[in-house]
Parts: structure tokens; C-alpha cells; sequence
């Protein structure tokens, strides 16, 4: 063994491929890197797309999602897991399935539409993500239009929020991060489980250039959870890691262009952060 050398932390994404490099298991990987953590990736389906628009999206076979997880999983397990775009009822159930027996936590991230507008996953699918993958999930990050979808609220308040979160949590999972990039005023996300609530603060970034943000987001919560941290530090510290990744974006794209995957990782300052209620 070399001096100095260490078995590195490896994270898996089952998500779709974005052939633009903003989303999907491309944008998971660079997260992953950039943390440190060295990734795995099931894909889930094709997409056709830029920042500009996502013209086919072509969904894997179930079976195939399944061997992919499970061949990955015999041989390098990872120590977190995320999913991304599923795109079917059956690729639901066969995660939901192996889920099941994971023994390291699965952030979910539950995506609906693409940026562009395409609608990445059915009212069946969706359906099924809330009965069978989400009792699996050890965290779910919902944006707020997602969050309407899921729990059939509508969210305008502070208090909206923290009701959607408890109807949430009521599905199964152990926690919920409610992204609020969709709010009106400052981009402040909620955490929540059974014990406690945590306000993350945003600040709002004027621009277009935001493909892939809850892809990032998620992606850097799941290689924060397998390099050991709590649920609060992992998303602190991704809450952090996105606002810089935002604020830096490279400008490409002449749409919805990407964000700066190289932005600094290291762990916020602010205190309000950790503030509870």
C-alpha cells in the first residue's frame, strides 16, 4: 500500500444522461469529483437536449436499470446513493425493490420536467415514486412545484411549507429538504424530519444560467452523506457549494446554460445555516 493512500468514498447515481454535460448523471459525477468521491452511475434514460431544449427522451428497460444496480453494487458498493430522472413506473419499482435492501442512505430527488419544460415522469410514476420509493429514501428534495405535485397543496407561505413537509415525511421518508428556488424573494430552502426544522438562506441570483441545479444540489448532498457527514452538515454544506456554483456559472449555453461545477466546497460560515426551530 502506498504511504498516505486511502479507500476513497464512492457515491452512486441512478439518474438520466444529459449529453449537454448540466444535468443528469454528467452534472452527479462532476459533484461527486469535485467532493472527492469517486462516482458511480446507473443510467435510467437518453435524452436529446441542450440548453435550450429537450427534443426525445428514449427510457431503458427496467431489467437493465436493475442489472446496472446491481452490478455496481456487488463490486464497489457505494456509501450514499441518489436518483434523479427514473422515467417509468417499472424503473420505480425495480430501485423501490433493491432500495429495499440498501444499507447506506438514498437521497431522492424527484424529477418531473426537464428545465425546458419536457415531463420527465407520468402521474403513474409519480404515483408510484411516493408509495414504493419513498418509505426507501433517507431524504427527498422536492422543489416547490414538485412539493405542490406531491402533496396537492398550494405552497405560499412559510407555514404552507412546513405543512407540505409534515404530508411529506407522512409518505415514508426521513426527511424532506424543500428547495426555494421556485419562491418569490430569497431562494431559502427547508429541512425537515420528525425531530427538527432548519431554514437554509439563499441569495437570489439574477441570470438563466441554472440547468442542472437540482441535479448539483442533490448530487452534492449524497457525496457529503458518504463522506460521513450528518443529514444537516451534508446539506449545509451542499446549500453552500450550489449558491457558489450559481453565482460562478461559466456563461455557456445560449439558454439555460450550466452551473460552475468547480466552485469551492468547503463548509459554510454563516450560523444561520444551523438555525432550528
Amino acid at each position: 500500500m502506498r504511504y498516505g493512500w486511502s479507500m476513497p468514498a464512492v457515491a452512486l447515481t441512478i439518474a438520466g444522461s444529459d449529453p449537454s454535460g448540466g444535468a443528469g448523471i454528467q452534472a452527479d459525477l462532476k459533484t461527486f469529483h469535485q467532493f472527492g468521491v469517486y462516482g458511480e452511475a446507473v443510467i435510467t434514460l437518453l435524452t436529446v437536449q441542450n440548453s435550450q431544449t429537450v427534443s426525445q427522451v428514449e427510457v431503458l428497460s427496467a431489467d437493465l436499470v436493475a442489472q446496472q444496480i446491481q452490478a455496481v453494487a456487488a463490486d464497489i458498493p457505494p456509501n450514499a446513493a441518489k436518483t434523479g430522472a427514473l422515467g417509468s413506473v417499472e424503473i420505480v419499482e425495480a430501485v423501490a425493490q433493491l432500495a429495499g435492501k440498501f444499507s447506506f442512505p438514498l437521497v431522492v430527488d424527484p424529477v418531473m420536467v426537464s428545465k425546458p419544460g419536457k415531463r420527465l415522469l407520468s402521474a403513474e410514476a409519480q404515483r408510484a415514486l411516493q408509495q414504493m420509493l419513498f418509505p426507501h429514501a433517507f431524504l427527498i428534495t422536492p422543489n416547490l412545484p414538485e412539493t405542490e405535485a406531491l402533496t396537492g397543496m398550494s405552497i405560499q407561505t412559510e407555514e404552507d411549507t412546513a405543512d407540505a413537509a409534515e404530508r411529506l415525511l407522512d409518505l415514508g421518508c426521513k426527511a424532506v429538504l424543500i428547495k426555494g428556488g421556485h419562491r418569490s424573494g430569497q431562494p431559502d430552502d427547508f429541512l425537515a424530519d420528525r425531530d427538527h426544522k432548519m431554514i437554509l438562506p439563499g441569495t437570489r441570483v439574477t441570470g438563466v444560467h441554472t440547468h442542472g441545479t437540482g441535479c448539483t444540489y442533490s448530487a452534492a448532498i449524497t457525496a457529503c452523506l458518504a463522506l460521513g457527514h450528518c443529514l444537516d452538515e451534508a446539506v449545509s454544506r451542499a446549500k453552500s457549494y450550489i449558491q457558489r456554483a450559481i453565482q460562478e456559472a461559466p456563461q455557456l449555453g445560449r439558454g439555460h446554460g450550466p452551473l460552475n461545477h468547480f466552485a469551492n466546497t468547503s463548509a459554510p460560515s454563516d450560523p444561520l445555516y444551523r438555525s432550528r426551530r
